[in-house]
């Protein structure tokens, strides 16, 4: 795959100096992951700041108990700031980032980080913006988690992973997973949806019968 000048397809790469850009040409390269592949995870220390060009990465992380919860996802045009977290604390990731569907990636050496982050103040700036973004999400997800109702959360989560489409392929445990719960709950509340006419399940499945009732019901 021929990305030419990939720095083009990220708006905060897009923004930055020419002289910037050609150093990240030079000094990046591409990877690609197929779906299922663990593109990092707990006790690897990253060594390069990953831009993601094409594809979908979850980032999860698994508790003492062995639950499983959805932090985030880095979607094309976007940088993975837990790598840049982990870079900057010269730390080994604490969650593991799975390729959803089949990706394509640019990854910048640490070395070529650290010096682009001291000499060049557009890229200082740019990495630290993208940080503070997704800082302010994850506190969302702790407030969702810790506060927010379940049955508000779970609409959110269907209509999201829907999108367009009148029907989801997923289980009870994912969306368990997505939400940071236990699969009894979801399964409890996606019963309860099913006799309002919310939605239809069967194995695997789940189709949105009722999508205006579900968005009254996400922003309640």
């Amino acid at each position: 795959m021929n990305l030419g000048d990939w720095t083009e397809l990220f708006q905060g790469t897009r923004s930055l100096p020419r002289s910037v850009r050609d150093r990240l040409l030079a000094a990046a390269r591409t990877l690609k992951y197929p779906t299922g592949r663990v593109v990092f995870g707990p006790d690897n220390v990253p060594d390069s700041l990953l831009f993601l060009v094409d594809g979908t990465i979850r980032v999860s992380q698994t508790s003492e108990s062995g639950r499983d919860i959805v932090l985030y996802r880095v979607e094309a045009g976007e940088s993975c700031v837990l790598t840049t977290a982990c870079m900057l604390a010269e730390e080994a990731y604490n969650a593991e980032g799975l390729a959803e569907t089949d990706v394509v990636a640019v990854v910048l050496p640490r070395s070529d980080f650290d010096r682009l982050v001291a000499e060049e103040p557009a890229f200082r700036t740019f990495v630290f913006a993208a940080y503070s973004r997704r800082l302010i999400d994850l506190l969302r997800v702790i407030d969702d988690v810790a506060f927010g109702r379940i049955d508000v959360r779970l609409a959110q989560c269907l209509l999201a992973l829907a999108k367009d489409a009148r029907e989801i392929l997923t289980t009870h445990q994912q969306l368990a997973t997505e939400l940071g719960t236990a699969r009894e709950v979801i399964s409890r509340v996606l019963q309860d949806f099913q006799k309002r006419g919310l939605i239809a399940q069967s194995r695997g499945r789940v189709a949105l019968i009722d999508r205006a009732k579900l968005q009254a019901l996400a922003v309640s």
